[in-house]
């Protein structure tokens, strides 16, 4: 059995995306976490997106599955990825697309190279952050001042949703946690019934953060589309940074505008088509 994908990165959050038929099924965990294993299937991803026909107005629906091939609500670069795709089949409505994804409708805007027709980068309706514990959700009374000691070390942090859960934690310095061994930890902590993903960031000035990010069933990414959504939220909710903000992740940059719903606005890169062996 073979599976046809399409490779995109945004800022370096690589997805695997695939056209899925209208009588056909989108794939299952098991073929997620095959495609996406980067020590078996020859490259590997950080999550398998199927392109799927709309159920309602939209112009297509999206599934995520994250590399561990559990079901995701959301990817800011995922659907930006998918989008490409979507604008290469014909889906879009002129420089708009809009997806139907299991946090909602996301409307994107699109730049198109207006010589080659091939999608540059995406402008996204992200919606707007929630700071309720329900619908995180989290089990404390608040989403604030969330804290656990590892190793002698405090990490302190607020709970937000941007379709999916993610606890934002104020760091000196990024670069100096050790994401690889408290991501896991932090990412299954018994307060998040549905687990999160975890930011650890810093701010650099009024319009800039710099953020690393472990997600909920992959692990340490270069990006993270929600997850840049969501600590620049948290630091506008505590008056840290203004209402336009620039998130520098590994992989790059992405930019978040702030109001009554966050954009967020980023690149896509095509690497190819490929066939992989099931």
């Amino acid at each position: 059995m073979k599976l046809a994908v399409s490779r995109l990165h945004g800022t370096h959050n690589d997805f695997l995306v695939t056209v899925v038929a209208p009588d056909a099924a989108a794939p299952d965990a098991d073929t997620a976490r095959r495609v996406c294993d980067r020590a078996h299937s020859g490259g590997g991803a950080d999550g398998l997106i199927a392109l799927l026909p709309a159920t309602n107005d939209a112009d297509c629906a999206m599934e995520l599955r994250n590399a561990d091939g559990e079901l995701a609500e959301m990817s800011g670069n995922g659907i930006r990825c998918l989008a490409w795709v979507a604008v290469r089949a014909g889906l879009a409505r002129g420089n708009q697309l809009v997806v139907e994804t299991a946090a909602g409708l996301r409307t994107l805007t699109l730049t198109i190279d207006p010589t080659s027709g091939e999608m540059l980068r995406a402008s996204v309706d992200m919606g707007p952050a929630a700071f309720s514990p329900a619908a995180v959700p989290v089990t404390s009374d608040s989403v604030d001042n969330l804290a656990v000691d590892i190793d002698g070390v405090t990490y302190e942090g607020t709970a937000c949703s941007m379709g999916n859960p993610h606890w934002a934690i104020l760091v000196t310095d990024p670069k100096a946690v050790a994401v690889a061994q408290i991501g896991p930890v932090l990412e299954c902590d018994q307060r998040f019934p549905d687990r999160t993903n975890v930011e650890f960031y810093r701010v650099i000035d009024r319009s800039t953060l710099d953020m690393r990010v472990w997600e909920r069933g992959v692990g340490e990414t270069q990006s993270c589309g929600t997850g840049a959504c969501a600590v620049a939220a948290v630091a506008h909710r505590a008056g840290l940074v203004d209402s336009g903000v620039q998130v520098r992740v590994l992989g790059g940059e992405l930019s978040v505008e702030l109001g009554s719903t966050i954009l967020l606005g980023g690149p896509v890169v095509f690497m190819g088509d490929e066939t992989i062996e099931l």
